[in-house]
């Protein structure tokens, strides 16, 4: 039991690595407005509006990229063979993804992507057990 949930903490610390590293490579392409304040949920909201297509994109593909790390970790961390840590990692992000969804002006395929990606916690559990 203790294996799994440091594997759930591990997964969970790793993926938001890797979500992070994405969103900071997307936010210099796609620089905040000039004079944005960092607490200013209005003014986020109006730069998520006006994000281009890429933009957007590129936060799936960070949840992509944190889902696959962090079923791997959680399961390479847990060393149990089964699915478990991985797939409490994949729910912890996506109850996040949900509320920012929520919260966030996205359109419909970002909600269908952002759901579906995280089960992309299941193929980096899937490379946490090849021996290959």
């Amino acid at each position: 039991m203790l294996r799994i949930i440091l594997g759930v903490i591990a997964g969970i610390i790793a993926g938001s690595i890797c979500v992070w590293g994405v969103e900071t490579l997307n936010h210099i392409l796609h620089p905040y407005p000039a004079g944005m304040k960092a607490n200013d949920m209005e003014a986020f909201k109006s730069y998520i509006e006006n994000l281009p297509f890429l933009g957007k994109f590129m936060v799936i593909m960070g949840y992509a990229l944190g889902a696959l790390f962090s079923g791997f970790i959680s399961t390479k961390i847990a060393k149990n063979g089964k699915p478990t840590a991985a797939i409490i990692c994949g729910l912890i992000f996506l109850s996040f993804t949900i509320y920012n969804m929520i919260v966030l002006p996205t359109p419909i395929w970002f909600w269908v992507l952002g759901i579906l990606v995280w089960g992309l916690v299941l193929a980096g559990y899937k490379l946490a057990l090849s021996k290959k």
